[in-house]
């Protein structure tokens, strides 16, 4: 299965100051899957140890003061050479171990000619608690579920993602019936790896669809091992909550809605659990559509998200027979599938801050901003072929903003400071 981060990783064994690489992202993404992969193919030998529930590399790693003796340590645990002009490195799940995450610093300064490959499903969860993080002397790239893009070329599908890719859009609109089909699949299959792959095999959407519940067996679990015992509870009703609140035509996340006479700070601890092991997105308000929309953020007004459109569409109950009627299933619980979905793929584009904006009385909203560092495009999400809504004419007679998007089924057609980009072809942005 190809993953778009594979180059990215090619790039980095080639840099000649190369440092430790952390692949970050949620449990069941890939990381591990991709690591190996990547270290079959481009490695003559590769060391593999994974840290979690690992007494004796907890032990190793709190007694080295030296790469050396680091290496040493590695070399017998594993037994057998690391030779830095030919193995990889791969420590999996590096934040069940702190220290481990804090020694990348011995690699990168005094032996830089070793590679080294970690994964982690928590990192931002050991940021939090204040450990000792070397985050100059790491690169840090992140896994998301497989994007559209990516769902196409695991069908086989690779010209319709040339096309696009080659952005010839004067192309596109002979194959449109075959994108629209297949953007429906992906709402219903997801880019979780395990779901796509059961999915390709034989185009079996229930398999797809057992694989999601497998995935979404495996997060609750984890609630149970990872998460602290006093906020457990507090993390399933949260958790429970989300869907029901995508399910919305608001979707600002209310903590009411968890539980009657719930409060911010009763859960705060939970909603930090998620977001920081990637198994919840928040896009939080911009009171500011400008760039950087981190300084307008409002920290009491946002949306939860999942990690991914399938695992959604599972929790909601989405019927596969929903593919059939039309384009019913991009209204589909108020368009929640299209939103999460339109989202998803900002990020895997990695390189965007995300936020939303409202206006003051709740007249006109824009499901997304996007903060490339030069601007914030104002993003409006829509599953009509009728681009007559107000929302985005609001928002640009009042900040005017050089460029303005339309996510929708319609072709591809710019204008004046307006571009409608077809859901489909998104990650073109």
């Amino acid at each position: 299965m190809l993953r778009t981060e594979y180059a990215h990783l090619k790039s980095w064994k080639n840099q000649p100051a190369r440092r430790p690489l952390i692949l970050r992202g949620p449990r069941q993404v890939g990381k591990t899957w991709l690591l190996r992969e990547f270290c079959k193919v481009e490695y003559a030998d590769c060391v593999y140890i994974d840290l979690e529930d690992n007494e004796r590399m907890s032990a190793l790693f709190s007694e080295v003061t030296g790469a050396e003796q680091l290496i040493t340590g590695l070399e017998l645990y594993a037994g057998r050479r690391i030779d830095p002009a030919s193995t990889a490195l791969i420590l999996d799940e590096i934040q069940a171990v702190p220290r481990a995450a804090s020694c990348l610093k011995l690699f990168a300064k005094d032996a830089p000619q070793y590679h080294v490959l970690c994964a982690s499903s928590g990192l931002d969860a050991l940021l939090r608690t204040g450990a000792d993080f070397p985050a100059e002397w790491v690169e840090i790239v992140n896994l998301h579920p497989l994007s559209f893009f990516e769902f196409l070329t695991a069908a086989g599908k690779d010209e319709l993602v040339e096309l696009l890719r080659q952005r010839r859009y004067d192309l596109t609109p002979s194959y449109r019936q075959e994108y629209v089909s297949y953007l429906k699949y992906y709402l219903f299959v997801g880019g979780m790896p395990e779901a796509v792959e059961a999915f390709r095999a034989g185009r079996d959407f229930a398999a797809a669809r057992e694989a999601q519940r497998r995935v979404l067996s495996v997060y609750e679990q984890s609630f149970t091992k990872y998460a602290p015992a006093d906020i457990l509870p507090r993390i399933r009703m949260l958790w429970d909550s989300i869907p029901r609140q995508l399910d919305r035509e608001n979707r600002k996340f209310v903590f009411g809605a968890i539980k009657e006479g719930a409060r911010a700070r009763e859960f705060e601890p939970a909603l930090f659990w998620l977001t920081d092991n990637g198994l919840a997105r928040d896009v939080h308000r911009a009171s500011v559509p400008e760039p950087p929309l981190s300084a307008s953020e409002d920290p009491r007004a946002f949306k939860l998200y999942l990690p991914d459109v399938g695992l959604l569409g599972c929790l909601l109950g989405l019927r596969q027979d929903a593919l059939l009627d039309g384009n019913a299933v991009f209204h589909a619980y108020h368009g929640a599938l299209t939103e999460q979905y339109v989202l998803q793929q900002l990020d895997a584009l990695d390189r965007l801050e995300i936020c939303y904006w409202i206006a003051p009385r709740g007249t006109a909203e824009i499901e997304f901003l996007a903060d490339n560092c030069i601007h914030a495009i104002p993003i409006e999400v829509t599953a009509e072929q009728n681009l007559q809504s107000k929302k985005l004419k609001v928002f640009r007679e009042r900040f005017q903003p050089k460029q303005s998007v339309r996510a929708s089924l319609a072709d591809y057609r710019r204008e004046p400071g307006l571009l409608n980009l077809p859901l489909w072809a998104l990650e073109t942005f």
